[in-house]
């Protein structure tokens, strides 16, 4: 059923959308207007801007007609170009000093290169030169073993050099210690370089024959003790049996030199009374050659030899040997010194100290199962 208050909704709402339809109007005329006017105003202003910069653009041209004006623009022009120009030769010059520098440092490692090379080339021929040759100083210790086709794998130049010791040298005072004669221990190793079963001169210095004990175990390429077990020998030097089990690691030859050494070493202790060397004495003095890290070899000794003497005196043994090419290896500014200085410069290693005091004090304890050194 229709409501009674219809027909005063249906007045208002024609009342509100004619009111509606009169303000619609109004506002476009209004917006019509306003439009307009901005129209104008737009072209009025681009009117006004083209005009201001055509008179810039007419001005400026005017200026630039002048002579004067022209003339300063020009010395501009070629002010920038030289400033141009000269940064542009710097900016090369500085090129060219880079490439420069760059080329020195170029050539510096390639220098230093080529002589790392020519080392290593140098150590390799060495090496051959040991295998194919009699050398036995500088040589693998299993190489000079093997040449010897002996049954006791032990280099004969420690067995001649420790026989003599025991027949003629334990009571010789700060054996292993005392320098010895360069001159004579040149020949000694152009000797054994020649024959290593050479026999050691009648009356020669028992200090002369230790120091060449020393000598050939400091040239070795690798202690009698290796690079690879050289902390491992160490941390065991506070036990006898990890010591013994650690020793049994190293190669066969190696492990019968040590043996050997170290008995011997034992030997000259025991007359310490006399000699003066105790196995602390004797461990500071051999630690040195028979253990050290890679790197840290000592070279020092190499020059035991590295020169010629240059005539018999009446310690030097006769006849004169012949020098080897090995013997001659030297640098040409090296000074000739008589005596022959012990101490490499290599800093103290202490446990290396106590390990060869270690297999000196445990001889018979560690070494169990090699054939042990006895000299009647």
């Amino acid at each position: 059923m229709p409501s009674a208050t219809s027909p005063r909704w249906q007045e208002k709402a024609s009342g509100f959308f004619s009111t509606s339809g009169v303000k619609l109007k109004e506002a476009g005329q209004s917006a019509g207007t306003f439009v307009e006017e901005v129209t104008k105003d737009a072209k009025v202003n681009v009117t006004d801007m083209a005009e201001r910069v055509g008179s810039m653009f007419k001005s400026r041209w005017t200026l630039l007609q002048e002579p004067s004006t022209r003339h300063a623009v020009q010395e501009r022009l070629i002010t920038a170009a030289a400033t141009t120009g000269t940064l542009f030769r710097k900016g090369l010059l500085e090129t060219k000093d880079k490439v420069s520098v760059g080329k020195i440092k170029v050539e510096e490692v390639a220098k230093k290169t080529a002589q790392k090379s020519k080392t290593i080339l140098s150590d390799i021929e060495r090496w051959q030169k040991g295998v194919a040759s009699t050398d036995v100083f500088g040589v693998p210790i299993e190489v000079t073993v093997q040449r010897q086709q002996s049954s006791r794998p032990i280099p004969h130049i420690l067995v001649k050099c420790a026989d003599y010791l025991i027949l003629s040298g334990l009571n010789t005072p700060y054996l292993f210690k005392g320098e010895g004669d360069k001159k004579v221990i040149q020949q000694l190793v152009s000797l054994y370089n020649q024959d290593s079963n050479a026999s050691l001169p009648e009356g020669i210095n028992p200090i002369d024959v230790a120091a060449l004990i020393k000598c050939y175990l400091a040239t070795l390429p690798e202690p009698l003790t290796t690079f690879e077990l050289y902390n491992e020998i160490k941390g065991a030097r506070s036990s006898i049996h990890a010591m013994r089990n650690m020793l049994r690691r190293l190669p066969t030859v190696n492990y019968t030199t040590l043996e050997f050494i170290t008995a011997l070493l034992l030997r000259v202790s025991q007359k310490s009374v006399l000699n003066k060397m105790d196995t602390q004495s004797l461990a500071m003095e051999m630690a040195p050659v028979l253990i050290w890290q890679k790197g840290r070899t000592p070279d020092l000794y190499r020059k035991y030899w590295s020169e010629p003497s240059k005539g018999p005196s009446k310690k030097n043994l006769d006849p004169e040997p012949t020098y080897s090419a090995w013997d001659m290896l030297s640098d040409e500014d090296d000074a000739v010194d008589d005596s022959i200085p012990l101490d490499d410069g290599v800093p103290i290693d202490f446990g290396a100290i106590e390990v060869v005091q270690c297999l000196m004090g445990h001889h018979n304890a560690i070494f169990t199962d090699a054939n042990e050194t006895i000299w009647r």
